[in-house]
């Protein structure tokens, strides 16, 4: 499987290039996630668990039936956490404009460490989250919502209507109105998704075929020393790795 250097861009998604539609630019839509590097262990694992690579959009393992259905909606995805959700660019920005808003970001940013990353149950999903989230995520993700905000679309009430306002709560319609996404801020919790909802009889399953696929991996420390761009480049297609940025190193 190729990965791309950190440092790469995948500039066959830039929809300013010549002789691409305008509708193009206005249906894609960009997103701000965390992932490892490319050849880390958990990104092959993860991988390899999800069926595809968003980095080369090939698939990293040979069909199977009743793990793809459950893990369809994250591979769609990739393997990611969540920084700033998936949003269309706002009028008059382009792409160019947020990858080296991106860069000269992460270039201010020193390395966050996450002492445990555990499987965990969310619900009917099952995630990667901290075993007890550093201070310093919460403030790295109000950071990356808040500078990269100017740069996003309103929503359509199409996808205002996606995110099932009536369920959500007060504080996150607010947030759903005012940010483009209800699980920003206090409401932020970092996960990396394995799996869609899992029916209740099939729980025990699902999680013993995680437990033996990640093994040890369950319970390592985990480094935040990078962000992705993700691009979704036409409503329902997968996720894909435009460009992935360092934070300075440690001094």
């Amino acid at each position: 499987m190729r990965f791309e250097k950190t440092e790469d861009r995948h500039d066959d998604f830039d929809t300013r290039l010549p002789g691409r539609p305008s509708g193009r630019r206005l249906a894609m839509r960009v997103a701000i996630y965390f992932t490892p590097p490319a050849g880390a262990e958990l990104t092959r694992r993860a991988g390899e668990w999800l069926g595809r690579s968003p980095f080369d959009n090939e698939p990293t393992r040979a069909p199977d039936e009743a793990l793809d259905a459950v893990v369809a909606e994250p591979a769609r995805y990739g393997f990611h956490a969540t920084i700033k959700a998936p949003f269309r660019l706002a009028e008059g920005a382009d792409l160019a404009e947020l990858d080296e808003r991106l860069a000269a970001f992460c270039a201010s940013r020193e390395p966050v460490r996450i002492q445990s990353l555990v499987v965990s149950q969310l619900g009917p999903f099952f995630a990667f989250v901290p075993d007890a989230a550093p201070a310093a995520l919460g403030e790295l993700e109000e950071a990356v919502v808040r500078d990269f905000e100017p740069l996003r679309a309103p929503l359509s009430e199409a996808e205002y209507a996606r995110r099932r306002p009536e369920r959500l709560s007060d504080k996150e319609r607010d947030n759903l109105q005012a940010w483009g996404y209800p699980h920003v801020f206090d409401a932020f919790r970092f996960h990396m998704t394995l799996t869609g909802p899992v029916e209740e009889r099939e729980l025990a399953a699902v999680r013993e075929r995680i437990a033996a696929h990640f093994g040890d991996l369950d319970g390592q420390p985990l480094t935040i020393s990078q962000l992705a761009l993700f691009l979704e480049p036409e409503p329902g297609e997968p996720f894909r790795t435009y460009s992935v940025h360092p934070f300075r190193p440690d001094v």
